[in-house]
């Protein structure tokens, strides 16, 4: 009946295997080797994570945000896709394990190879594009057209009533 009233942030996840230190106070949760392609939801209260000799190739934003009581984490010898999606680990590790990070190794694309993630620079990690869903931006293009097609009828209503005024004049003049 305990795990009945947890809530899933505080379930070992079914991949890994967990060892409780304390009344379920701290977590060591160990998900090395399981060929694992993403983070699983994990605990908050993971003291000791494991993540290494895996598949992961990055590590979605805010995924490991929740995790404040972590003192250790190791999470080398995964595939490590080392393009501006892995910027979040980078930043994440350089505050949480200056260590962990020290033992990244990038594994794509080829001109990163085997670098270590922590001497990567802005510029090597390069532009992400498109961070903002498709969806986004088909409405942002949607309501640009529609405010430029309402500017250009303003317009067209504007001079349409001066010329109007000028031919009423002109009217009353030569009447």
């Amino acid at each position: 009946s305990l795990l009945f009233h947890m809530t899933q942030t505080e379930v070992c996840p079914p991949s890994c295997n967990c060892k409780s230190l304390g009344e379920m106070k701290d977590l060591h949760i160990d998900c090395s080797s399981r060929k694992l392609t993403e983070v699983p939801a994990l605990p908050v209260n993971t003291k000791r994570l494991y993540l290494q000799n895996n598949s992961l190739t990055s590590v979605p934003p805010g995924a490991l945000d929740t995790l404040r009581s972590l003192e250790e984490v190791k999470i080398f010898d995964n595939p490590w896709n080392c393009d501006c999606h892995i910027l979040y680990l980078k930043l994440w590790l350089e505050d949480i394990s200056a260590p962990s990070l020290a033992n990244i190794r990038c594994a794509a694309p080829a001109s990163l190879r085997m670098k270590p993630l922590r001497q990567l620079t802005g510029n090597e990690l390069g532009v992400c594009k498109r961070l903002l869903p498709i969806k986004c931006l088909e409405f942002f293009w949607r309501d640009l057209i529609l405010i430029a097609g309402a500017i250009i009828t303003l317009i067209l209503v504007a001079r349409t009533l001066k010329f109007s005024k000028k031919l009423v004049c002109q009217i009353n003049i030569s009447q």
